[in-house]
């Protein structure tokens, strides 16, 4: 692994003053430490235990903080073992070009004190690379005229490889013509020389197709090839000749583009067109073709770009010279190039710390950097120095290596920062130089504890939030630097339950921002206080407290609960008894109702949503006591059921509902029969739904069946002729108005429409004809109305039973309703013929109401039908013994316009009889069963 300088340093180690002088003289005492790695070496890959060869134990690598450092660093140091290890890939030729020796400087660095140690790693080739050639296929052109042991010389293979891993051989596929010659160029170089074997014979065969191998020596050995395309052209037998096989000259690397370098000359003993040549680079690196141009007439060559010393140093090429006759050969160019100061030096930080404690020692490291120039000699001699006066200076440590140390006192208050600019210069004439700036914080001590902005916080937030929304954010301010300023908050107290504290909230250790953690109900926690800490993270840690109140503010979620009155076991309402000698003002109850909210959200109202007789009680808007307004009447009933509803003052309200039973009785004894025979009160809101709907479905059902007999009338009254003239003379306008008879004889006043036939002995019926006049209404006024209406309207053929017309029948028993033909829900009940009045309690009702609202209209002179009060307005045309018993259904007698028949109601009819009490109006029966 190469030897190393440690173990003469632990040969000293019995004396201690040695010891401590030894670090300050190492770098300039020591040789360099050496090893030895194959390139293409693996990540990881061990190349010495760098520590054992510094004299340094498993410790101190860590404690000393062994590390490497280098242009490009390939290698790092396991601070674990103390090894040298490959930190990136290794390619030789790449790191070294064509350099036959490739070494990698490295230093070493550790602390405590601050040494450097130099270290060489040599990287030995590989076999990784197989020689080359320049071009897939060479084509070459060879007189027939060339005799046997001519030989073309061709394009070499490369190798970036070296050793026994280089180019070592060539090998020509079989043939009969042609063999191969390996010739060792001045340099050490190999080149393959095509010889001619026999002569040539273009008529026989113009072209030959060879293959070029190159091998090396190498485990296992590696080959490239490449395709010989022989052309035979005729009569050039003498090559051109180069004036001297190789060229030298050395160059400026400042020379312009455009300069001549040199000019290469060749003759060729040939005459006319085979004397004519010409030049051209064969075999040369991209790189040189860019930098250098050849004339390919004259041979003259000249720089094409700039020429850079630090990138390469040397330009070695191949130039041909060619005939037409395809005769060529070869020349080696070597071109030096000379180095001037054309770089300026760079300044390279290996270490630095840009924040140093303000009370920082003096001579405490606070950068180590180095220099670099690529120049050469005095050009790369280089002298570092501070722009600026501070506490602080460069101390040179060991070739072109330099630390920047603290010369006076630190203080942050006064400087907080300080921008150091290191400018180096080189020895070149002109000297050149380089500056880099660096700046360097100066950090604080923790001497400073969190500051809160307020000394106290005192927040609300609603009740029923959503749990994780944010209460509050408080802040808290530090101000030292970095770590020291750092604060973070923390919840350390709280009135709460220790257990559940961080249920209920909780606070972003970064943001001071305080959650909540679950939704607060005002009604179980109305407040609650926490204590708060802000700390810094330095060291030591310093802190300060703040107290947080948080108010539950109250929100309307919450229904009134009604706690009197109760509901009995079985869930219906409980009643109170009231005197019936009770005064106006008299306090009955008081509903009693609580709300678990508070302040505006708990303010109750009491109103009265139904009552049996509203103008009898008062309900307190605010107290909830029930009150009479006046005094009990006779009229008055004796059980009252009345709704209140209690509504809060939140937004929007909520409310609840109570039921009063108020009964008035003096005694107890009189009021618990009632109760134990009362049935179960239904809902007067439900009822009255129920009888709206059924009277829409009788009001549609009634409303198409008047379309449809409309439509029929109509369609009638167009398809018969005779009909229209009939109606026509009826309602004559010569008449007037006609108005129907006005029977008293206790039934309602009705009329027949008959037809009467025109001629006894026809049994067709008609309507009735028109005549030629009409009566006035005088006249039919003031005669038996029965009588001259027939008169006017009887056709003479039928003047001969006018007489069956002069009086009135009296009412067929048919007429008389039966218990199911009675209005009301009642008629569905079986009964009597003669029925009595229905024992409902709504028709009951319904009919007292249609009896009151007939005693109004008579008291006001409204009433159309005329009458007391009391009998709806019939007594005065049909009697006082008037019954609804005796009003007829109009149902039994519906005459369809265009039919022959009249829909009846009475047993009698159906059955085709006549009636049993028909009392001498047998004949007008008669003629209505024929009708």
């Amino acid at each position: 692994m190469g030897g190393s300088c440690a173990q003469r340093r632990r040969a000293g180690r019995g004396q201690v003053l040695f010891l401590w002088l030894l670090p300050l003289f190492y770098s300039a005492l020591c040789e360099p430490i050496r090893y030895s790695i194959p390139e293409e070496l693996a990540k990881g890959s061990v190349v010495g235990n760098l520590a054992k060869d510094l004299g340094l134990n498993i410790f101190d690598v860590s404690a000393r903080k062994l590390r490497v450092s280098a242009e490009k660093l390939h290698f790092n140091v396991d601070a674990q073992t103390g090894d040298l290890l490959v930190k990136d890939r290794i390619d030789r030729e790449q790191i070294c070009k064509e350099r036959r020796r490739c070494e990698l400087q490295l230093e070493a660095v550790v602390e405590n004190p601050l040494n450097i140690f130099h270290i060489v790693v040599m990287i030995e080739d590989i076999n990784d690379n197989a020689p080359q050639f320049p071009k897939d296929e060479i084509i070459l052109e060879i007189s027939e005229s060339v005799n046997p042991g001519i030989g073309t010389i061709l394009e070499s293979a490369k190798d970036p490889d070296i050793g026994l891993n280089s180019l070592s051989k060539y090998q020509l596929g079989p043939n009969e013509y042609f063999s191969l010659v390996v010739k060792d160029n001045p340099d050490g170089d190999k080149y393959p020389e095509l010889l001619l074997q026999k002569p040539l014979d273009r008529e026989t065969q113009s072209t030959h197709h060879l293959v070029l191998t190159a091998l090396d020596s190498g485990h296992p050995p590696r080959s490239g090839s490449i395709k010989i395309g022989i052309i035979v052209v005729d009569a050039n037998d003498n090559p051109p000749v180069f004036s001297q096989d190789v060229y030298r000259v050395s160059l400026r690397e400042d020379v312009p583009p455009g300069t001549s370098v040199l000019r290469v000359m060749a003759t060729d003993q040939d005459e006319g067109i085979n004397a004519e040549f010409t030049y051209s680079f064969l075999g040369v690196a991209d790189k040189a073709q860019r930098v250098f141009y050849l004339d390919p007439n004259t041979g003259n060559i000249i720089t094409h770009q700039s020429l850079d010393f630090e990138e390469v140093e040397r330009y070695t090429m191949k130039v041909e010279v060619k005939d037409r006759g395809s005769l060529s050969t070869q020349c080696k160019i070597i071109i030096e190039v000379l180095d001037e100061n054309d770089n300026s030096p760079e300044i390279i930080i290996t270490s630095f710390s840009d924040q140093i404690l303000e009370d920082s020692p003096y001579g405490m490291v606070v950068a180590l950097f180095k220099t670099r120039d690529r120049d050469s000699g005095e050009n790369a001699e280089v002298t570092c120095s501070l722009s600026r006066d501070g506490p602080f200076k460069i101390h040179s440590s060991s070739s072109n290596y330099y630390k920047l140390v603290t010369d006076g006192a630190l203080d942050r208050e006064q400087t907080p920062a300080y921008n150091l600019t290191i400018t180096a210069t080189d020895r070149g004439k002109p000297p050149l130089s380089s500056s880099t700036t660096v700046t360097l914080h100066i950090i604080d001590v923790n001497d400073n504890a969190p500051i809160f902005q307020q000394s106290a916080y005192l927040v609300h937030i609603p009740e029923n939030n959503q749990p994780g929304a944010s209460i509050t954010q408080i802040r808290a301010w530090d101000p030292d630097l970095g770590p020291n300023g750092q604060v973070s908050y923390s919840i350390v107290a709280s009135d709460l339950e220790p257990k559940a504290l961080f249920s209920y909230v909780s606070v972003n250790a970064q943001s001071g921002v305080v959650f909540a953690q679950r939704a607060f109900d005002h009604e179980q926690l109305r407040d609650f206080e926490l204590t708060l800490q802000a700390r810094d993270q330095g060291l030591p840690v310093l802190s300060a407290n703040v107290s947080l109140r948080v108010l539950v503010d109250d929100r309307n979620d919450n229904a009134p609960r009604v706690l009197y009155p109760t509901l009995g076991p079985d869930g219906s309402a409980l009643f109170d008894t009231v005197p019936r000698a009770a005064q106006p003002g008299y306090l009955i109850t008081k509903v009693v109702a609580v709300d678990a909210d508070a302040g505006h959200n708990a303010w109750l109202s009491y109103h009265l949503l139904q009552a049996t007789d509203p103008g009898l009680f008062n309900l307190g808007l605010r107290t909830g006591e029930v009150r009479t307004v006046r005094p009990l009447n006779d009229r008055d009933a004796s059980r009252h059921r009345l709704l209140v509803t209690v509504r809060d003052g939140g937004q929007p309200p909520l409310s609840a509902t109570a039921t009063l039973l108020l009964i008035f009785a003096d005694s107890l004894q009189e009021v618990l029969p009632d109760i134990a025979d009362r049935p179960v009160p239904s809902d007067p809101q439900a009822e009255l739904q129920f009888y709206l709907v059924v009277a829409l479905a009788l009001i549609s059902v009634l409303f198409l069946l008047a379309v449809i007999l409309a439509i029929t009338l109509r369609l009638r009254q167009y398809s018969n002729p005779v009909a229209r003239s009939c109606f026509g003379s009826v309602f004559c306008p010569k008449s007037g108005p006609v108005l129907p008879p006005n029977y008293s004889d206790g039934t309602l006043p009705y009329a027949y429409n008959m037809p009467v036939p025109r001629d006894q002995t026809n049994t067709e019926f008609n309507f009735l004809t028109s005549v030629d006049h009409c009566p006035s209404v005088q006249d039919i006024l003031n005669k038996d109305s029965s009588s001259v209406l027939l008169a006017s309207i009887l056709p003479p053929s039928a003047e001969a039973e006018k007489n069956t017309f002069d009086q009135q029948a009296p009412p067929n028993t048919d007429w008389r309703f039966s218990q199911a033909q009675r209005p009301g829900t009642s008629g569905s009940q079986n009964g009597d013929e003669t029925g009595t009045w229905p024992n409902n309690q709504f028709d009951t009702e319904m009919l007292q109401a249609m009896i009151l609202a007939s005693a109004s209209e008579a008291a006001d002179g409204s009433s159309t039908l005329g009458g007391g009060a009391g009998t709806m307005g019939l007594s005065a045309r049909y009697g006082p013994q008037f019954t609804l018993q005796h009003v007829p259904d109009y149902r039994q007698n519906v005459y369809i316009p265009g039919s022959n028949a009249t829909l009846t109601n009475a047993p009698g009819k159906r059955d085709g009889k006549a009636p049993a009490g028909g009392n001498g109006n047998k004949k007008k029966s008669g003629k209505k069963e024929k009708k």
